[in-house]
């Protein structure tokens, strides 16, 4: 008996689908922010269009031509800068801006108006906002980060529940563990950061990247 695990995977290939399946003329953008500019839910895929301001949204349902149209949600007045879908919600985006605010869009199905209003808007923040998330154990819950400063959102409320200690420059990601405790963030300042946001708003730990070294904070 061999002393190695065999892999399950060990004969799987990765395959394109079949071309009925393609979603293509797709008209798209790249903007020089840190965000993501295409998401997908479980129904939905979401992604920055050509135009400022503006998310193309498909729906996953069926595979017939008439079913993979484009709709466009007029959301920002400037840049998308990062978008995501709720864990909790297949129909429940956010979308963040270089307008400084953060909304939250109630989607539909298949053959249904995209909404003209968002059912939250959070903010504005002092600077233009640069990525957010959902938080993926509980619902309601999203960090988000604009300039120096990195906040955790109550959905509900409209308001911050906490406000993370202020970073040392540009804070280009921000992203919850998998089970929500804590928040890890990167920085231009070339440090990276942990953070449990229900216990302290300081950094618990600090990695120097490019020295090879970390420190702890005190407890």
């Amino acid at each position: 008996m061999s002393r190695f695990k065999v892999s399950k995977f060990r004969h799987m290939e990765a395959r394109p689908s079949r071309r009925e399946a393609w979603i293509s003329d797709i008209r798209a953008v790249t903007t020089p922010t840190c965000g993501n500019h295409i998401k997908s839910s479980c129904s939905l895929i979401a992604f920055n269009s050509d135009r400022p301001g503006v998310l193309g949204v498909i729906s996953l349902e069926g595979h017939e031509e008439n079913k993979r149209h484009v709709t466009y949600l007029g959301c920002h007045s400037d840049l998308v800068t990062d978008l995501d879908f709720s864990p909790f919600d297949d129909f429940l985006l956010a979308s963040g801006s270089a307008d400084r605010t953060i909304k939250l869009w109630r989607l539909s199905g298949t053959g249904e108006a995209l909404p003209s209003v968002p059912g939250v808007v959070l903010g504005p923040e002092e600077l233009p906002v640069e990525v957010l998330q959902f938080h993926p154990t509980v619902d309601g819950v999203l960090v988000s980060t604009a300039g120096k400063t990195v906040k955790v959102w109550d959905v509900a409320k409209q308001q911050p529940l906490t406000e993370l200690e202020a970073h040392k420059d540009l804070v280009q990601s921000a992203v919850w563990s998998r089970d929500g405790a804590i928040v890890g963030t990167a920085c231009k300042d070339k440090q990276l950061r942990i953070f449990d946001p229900r216990a302290r708003t300081q950094a618990s730990q600090v990695s120097y990247v490019h020295r090879m070294r970390t420190t702890q904070s005190s407890m």
